[in-house]
């Protein structure tokens, strides 16, 4: 796929993060990116920087979704390539003990849901609205594609940590369903894809201190530091582009294999 000014993207979790140096890079080649977000204020602001357009959108749902999906192709047409940036994480144990009472504590079952319904339906959810629209499309090229699809996951879902269950649970999901879909989709000349990040400088990391910031980058094998968003944006740009890539789980991760904890 070529990326120009012809093509449209929307993008979730556009508004911070991996999503937001997606869209930025994305819009750079030109392509019209809509970007969908819960957070208003930072979605319109880099909607405005990029000349996109922002939806305030819940991927989890099936309203929100519809709409947002019907907002963003009467603004830039249907899109050609969809990104999964929208998540959230929690660390808790299956089981833990209180220190002062030695009480037996189980993971919280509603948040563990929580996880699952944005990382992992919330992904599917979008997945689906994206391919009801690519397959109608006049093919791009010779080889009939039509579109991309490209979801995040996590080394978590290979090397889940200790109080991961949720996280690992819900990126192993996005990382299993890949080749499923991208078989679904391939008569049809959409392809699928995941990226698996490692340790990435998100908002996730920005409240923490720096010595636990250098700590985790030292853990990286090579480059020894925190990923930077806009290196998970050039895959993105790159899977677009290049047409042999389908049903791949790609780690990025400079060669990081995570610890327990």
């Amino acid at each position: 796929m070529k990326l120009d000014n012809t093509v449209s993207a929307i993008v979730t979790g556009g508004a911070s993060g991996l999503g937001e140096a997606t869209a930025r890079n994305l819009a750079s080649h030109g392509v019209k990116v809509a970007l969908f977000d819960l957070n208003i204020e930072r979605g319109e602001q880099v909607a405005k920087d990029i000349g996109g357009a922002f939806f305030k959108v819940d991927v989890t749902d099936v309203e929100s979704v519809s709409s947002g999906f019907e907002q963003a192709r009467k603004a830039h047409g249907t899109e050609r390539i969809l990104v999964n940036c929208a998540g959230i994480g929690v660390a808790m144990k299956t089981v833990s003990r209180d220190r002062e009472t030695q009480a037996v504590r189980m993971h919280d079952l509603k948040a563990f849901a929580k996880v699952i319904q944005i990382n992992l339906i919330g992904t599917f959810n979008c997945i689906a609205h994206a391919a009801a629209g690519m397959v109608d499309l006049e093919p791009m090229n010779d080889d009939g594609e039509r579109g991309v699809i490209i979801s995040t996951a996590s080394v978590a879902a290979e090397d889940g940590q200790i109080g991961q269950a949720a996280y690992s649970a819900s990126k192993g999901g996005v990382k299993g369903m890949t080749l499923p879909i991208a078989r679904d989709l391939a008569r049809d000349g959409v392809r699928v894809c995941s990226v698996l990040p490692g340790l990435f400088k998100t908002p996730l990391f920005e409240g923490l201190p720096e010595d636990a910031v250098k700590a985790l980058s030292a853990s990286v094998p090579f480059p020894a530091r925190l990923g930077h968003p806009d290196e998970y944006a050039h895959l993105v740009a790159h899977i677009c582009e290049n047409i042999m890539l389908n049903a791949e789980c790609i780690r990025l991760d400079g060669a990081i294999r995570m610890a327990p904890k």
